[in-house]
């Protein structure tokens, strides 16, 4: 009898180690990815303005999300949402201001406020995921899915092009250029002048950003990966090696196509 209790209630935790569905939060840093730096070069044809940005090379931090379930028959599935970015400087110089002027920009559809300008690929995954199940406590799998691509445009120097030249910044450095450099009054106003026109191109250039939506396109992923769960508490952890193929980027941006998910949450 004694016999029979044990196996009956190894049974039930065994039974009891995996969920219906669980959902949790996740580390999600991306590697090999890379964003080219650019030079200082004019943007205006008489080159009182110039821009330069830096580049990043390596892993790019993130975080993210998922859902899954295991009630399916032979297949599990899964859902995730991932966010990874990378920082990069980003400078206008104006002829006759000595320091440079940084950019700090907001962009939309991301969870960042006005920052240094940041690359941030954002994707949804859906998996299918076979999973390994006579291992208790732990479950692993393998699979793969469809990813959908969401990323934000690199400050570049044709983006900045594109915003000074307007009517607003070519009268003002129209008026900078005509300015005598004989009289100390006209010259500290010239000095003044330029000081406003690195502030105006500033402006414009963070209103810009922050009107630009997101770049989206498909593709596709393969993974490994395992959930562990105690048997009887709500708590799962997990982790994902993730291979993703297809996306569209800026010609700056290189993906490393690579991220791992290292997690937790509720199972239920």
């Amino acid at each position: 009898m004694n016999c029979k209790i044990a196996l009956a209630t190894a049974a039930l935790l065994v039974s009891q180690s995996f969920a219906i569905i669980g959902i949790g939060g996740h580390w999600a840093p991306g590697f090999g990815s890379k964003l080219d730096a650019a030079s200082k070069e004019a943007v205006t044809a008489d080159k009182m303005i110039s821009f330069s940005h830096d580049g990043f090379d390596g892993t790019m931090q993130g975080f993210g999300f998922k859902l899954w379930i295991d009630i399916l028959p032979i297949f599990d599935i899964e859902a995730t949402y991932n966010i990874q970015f990378g920082s990069y400087d980003a400078n206008l110089y104006v002829d006759g201001v000595t320091d440079p002027i940084p950019l700090e920009i907001e962009l939309g559809g991301t969870p960042f406020g006005k920052a240094t300008p940041k690359f941030v690929a954002s994707n949804l995954d859906v998996s299918i995921t076979y999973p390994i199940t006579f291992i208790p406590i732990i479950r692993p799998y393998i699979g793969g899915g469809f990813t959908y691509y969401l990323n934000t445009f690199v400050l570049n120097k044709d983006f900045v092009q594109n915003i000074i030249d307007n009517d607003e910044v070519k009268a003002m450095i129209t008026s900078i250029a005509t300015m005598s450099d004989l009289d100390e009054e006209m010259l500290q106003k010239k000095a003044a002048d330029l000081e406003k026109l690195g502030e105006t191109l500033k402006e414009k250039v963070q209103d810009a950003a922050m009107d630009e939506g997101l770049n989206t396109s498909i593709g596709g992923h393969v993974l490994v990966g395992m959930r562990a769960k105690l048997p009887v508490i709500p708590i799962a952890a997990y982790a994902n090696f993730k291979y993703y193929f297809g996306g569209d980027y800026p010609e700056e941006f290189s993906s490393g196509n690579m991220a791992v998910e290292i997690g937790g949450g509720f199972a239920l």
